[in-house]
């Protein structure tokens, strides 16, 4: 059965990004010019999704707003002969997107227990809007093509400092099937770094059989008292094989300020719009930087200890 539908949790309160989420959904911030939800959308499109659901909640509406046409919006731009907005905005609305409310905030499992009607008993994806990829081939097409060799579960994973298990689900790796394709022992989520049985990390994209629903609707709540989609995976894979994929491109991680912010500067420099005015004004930042640095007083030069023989 081929791989068909993904599933967007977009259901969080977004309280890192305070306070201009306080009224606005986290997954609308641009980067640059382009809401980072739109980013997942179009990884799910390239990959061959053709049914995405996005699970949302309060002060989300602007989320479906966005992928809705605007026949005014058009209508001025297009009078304007303004075509290469127009195609812009039309990008947007060629979308076969679906919508579900979260009601209460349980945690991602609950989240992905919501999709459950619109999935059915097909294989589906799950896609985190706090994580985008970049490579030649999308991370969700590379679970897609282990699957149709597998059949089974398949978890995106890959290394992170040792000292940040803390933050992330964490595989302990069994056999490696495939090159970078590993069976998984066992699934623990945010260990303490004593505690990590390794260092590659879930990353924010799941390719999950229907099985998992039936694990979700029993799961009891784990950490931070929320349902977690990664106990879940791990009870699942007691009855049934689960594969974690080494992801190698680069990801950006926008779930925080400083990797927001990061993001940002790295699309920035490829966007064709502003790639050469950001480019000049960080080189002069950074000059105006250095100067401002305080002088590196000039270390004493090292003694000679040999000696001189007579």
């Amino acid at each position: 059965m081929k791989v068909k539908k993904a599933v967007i949790p977009a259901a969080g309160l977004g309280t890192r990004f305070l306070p201009a989420t306080k009224a606005m959904a986290k997954e609308m911030l641009p980067i640059v010019d382009k809401p980072t939800i739109q980013f997942i959308v179009e990884e799910a499109l390239k990959s061959g999704i053709e049914d995405i659901l996005i699970v949302t909640g309060k002060a989300k509406r602007p989320i479906e707003d966005h992928f809705d046409a605007n026949l005014e919006l058009e209508m001025n731009l297009k009078e304007k002969g303004k075509t290469d907005l127009l195609k812009l905005v039309e990008e947007t609305t060629d979308v076969n997107l679906h919508f579900i409310r979260q009601s209460h905030p349980k945690g991602l499992g609950h989240a992905v227990l919501q999709a459950r009607a619109f999935v059915g008993n097909e294989p589906f994806v799950v896609m985190l809007g706090d994580d985008l990829m970049e490579d030649e081939v999308p991370l969700t097409k590379q679970l897609i093509d282990d699957y149709e060799k597998t059949h089974a579960s398949t978890i995106a994973v890959m290394d992170v400092p040792h000292e940040d298990t803390s933050k992330y689900g964490i595989i302990d790796p069994g056999m490696q099937v495939d090159k970078g394709l590993y069976n998984v022992k066992n699934f623990v989520e945010k260990p303490s770094p004593d505690k990590a049985p390794s260092d590659l990390a879930i990353i924010g994209r799941y390719l999950l059989t229907p099985e998992i629903f039936d694990v979700l609707a029993k799961q009891a709540p784990g950490a931070g008292d929320e349902i977690q989609l990664t106990d879940a995976i791990d009870t699942l894979n007691k009855t049934q094989r689960v594969f974690a994929r080494q992801f190698t491109g680069k990801r950006f991680d926008v779930g925080d300020k400083f990797g927001f912010m990061k993001t940002s500067i790295e699309y920035g420099l490829t966007h064709p719009e502003v790639k050469d005015n950001l480019k000049k004004y960080l080189i002069d930042l950074g000059k105006e930087l250095a100067a401002d640095a305080p002088e590196q007083t000039e270390a004493p030069a090292k003694q000679d200890k040999t000696t001189n023989k007579a």
